[in-house]
C-alpha cells in the first residue's frame, strides 16, 4: 500500500494497543475513532470470535449511522496487521478494498486469526496480556469521489442489507503473492493475468471502458475480476457447500462495484451459485438409496429369520415410504459429474 497524501488520495495509519486482551468480556470492542478526509473510522474486533473459533477484525467506517449524509460512501483501499510482539517478520498481515456505504459501514475479517494461535504463550502475539492491531487505510478524497461514483454508481439495491448483527461479514482476500504486470496498466497477482488476458481478448470492452481511470483503480477492477475466475476455474461441483456459495457471492458483489458489462460471466455465477442445492439433492439421493438398500437387505434377513408377521410389515411399510421419498428427491433431478469444474465457458 502507497503511504503518503496527494491531491486525490489521504493515507492514515493507526495503532491500537489493547491491554488486559484475556478479561475483556465484550461481545465486541470498538477502538477510538481516527479521521481521515473528515470522517471518522475505528477498528472493531470480537476478542472471542464472531461466531466462530477465531480473532474477528474489521474497519468500521459508519460511527453514527443514523446521522451519515445521503448517498455517503468512501471507496477505501486498507491493510490490517495483528503485531507479533516477539518477532515483527511474523506479523499477521491482510490487504484489501471495500466501499463503505450506510449500508455496508463495515467490512473485514470473521477469520482473522484462530484463538488457539492468538492465545498461545509462546506464539508473540500477546504479550504482557496485550494484543497490538494496526490499520493502514487509503482513501479517495470528496472531489475523486465523485469521478469515481460517476464510473462505478454503486446501487443500493445490489448490496446486502446488513443489520446490527449480520453485518460484520467475511471479507474476502485472495492472494498468491507475486505481482507482475497487466497489460502496461498495474500490477497484478500472478496467477489472475493469465485468467484475465484470455477474458480480455474475448471481450476487449473489459480493457476499453478502464483506459481513462487510475492506475490504482485499474488495479482493484482487475484485481476483483481475477479473484472471480480463479474461483470459477479451481472450484469443483462438489466444492459447493453454503460457505463456498457465500464466498462466491462476496467476491461477486465486490467485482459488480466496477461496472464491467458482466452479461457473458453471470450466467456461471449464477449456475455455480445454485450448485448448493444440486450437491444437497445429490446428498439427499444417495442416503435415502443406501436407506432403502440396507431396507431391502434387512427384509430378506428378516424372510430367512421367519420372524413374526408384524415385524415383517413393519420394514415392508419403512421400506416403501423410502422409496417413495426417493422418488420425490429424484424428481427434477439433474445428474451431473461433481468432479466438473465449474468454469466460465473458456476450456
Amino acid at each position: 500500500m502507497d503511504i503518503g497524501n496527494t491531491d486525490d488520495e489521504m493515507f492514515e495509519k493507526y495503532t491500537w494497543t489493547i491491554r488486559n486482551f484475556s478479561t475483556l468480556d465484550s461481545k465486541k470492542l470498538y477502538s477510538d475513532k481516527f479521521v481521515i478526509n473528515d470522517h471518522t473510522w475505528r477498528i472493531l474486533i470480537f476478542p472471542k470470535g464472531n461466531k466462530v473459533d477465531y480473532l474477528s477484525i474489521y474497519l468500521d467506517g459508519g460511527g453514527d449511522r443514523d446521522n451519515l449524509p445521503n448517498g455517503w460512501n468512501k471507496f477505501a483501499q486498507f491493510k490490517v496487521t495483528l503485531t507479533n510482539q516477539v518477532n515483527y517478520k511474523k506479523n499477521e498481515t491482510k490487504e484489501t478494498q471495500h466501499m463503505f456505504d450506510a449500508k455496508q459501514d463495515d467490512w473485514g475479517y470473521s477469520q482473522f486469526m484462530p484463538l488457539k494461535l492468538l492465545c498461545g504463550s509462546s506464539c508473540g502475539f500477546i504479550v504482557n496480556d496485550t494484543c497490538i492491531i494496526e490499520v493502514e487505510v487509503l482513501v479517495k478524497k470528496s472531489q475523486h469521489e465523485n469521478q469515481v461514483d460517476q464510473s462505478v454508481n454503486v446501487s443500493e439495491d445490489r448490496l446486502i442489507e446488513w443489520n446490527d448483527e449480520s453485518s460484520s461479514k467475511n471479507m474476502i482476500s485472495t492472494s498468491f503473492g507475486k505481482l507482475v504486470d497487466f497489460k502496461s496498466m498495474g500490477n497484478l497477482d500472478q496467477v489472475f493475468v493469465p485468467l484475465l488476458e484470455e477474458v480480455c481478448l474475448r471481450h476487449p470492452s473489459l480493457v476499453n471502458n478502464n483506459l481513462k481511470t487510475s492506475q490504482r483503480f485499474i488495479e482493484w477492477a482487475f484485481t476483483a475480476l481475477g479473484r472471480v475466475l480463479y474461483f470459477l476455474k479451481s472450484k469443483k461441483v462438489r466444492d459447493m457447500d453454503k460457505d463456498a456459495c457465500n464466498h462466491l457471492k462476496i467476491l461477486w458483489e465486490e467485482l459488480e462495484v466496477f461496472r464491467f458489462d458482466l452479461t457473458w460471466l453471470e450466467p456461471y455465477v449464477k449456475s455455480a451459485l445454485n450448485m448448493n442445492t444440486f450437491v444437497e439433492k445429490v446428498g439427499q439421493v444417495k442416503k435415502l438409496k443406501e436407506k432403502v438398500e440396507v431396507l431391502e437387505k434387512l427384509a430378506d434377513l428378516e424372510r430367512e429369520a421367519k420372524l413374526t408377521k408384524k415385524n415383517k410389515l413393519e420394514t415392508k411399510v419403512e421400506l416403501e415410504i423410502t422409496k417413495i421419498d426417493l422418488m420425490e428427491a429424484k424428481e427434477d433431478y439433474e445428474d451431473k459429474d461433481l468432479d466438473a469444474e465449474l468454469g466460465y465457458g473458456i476450456p
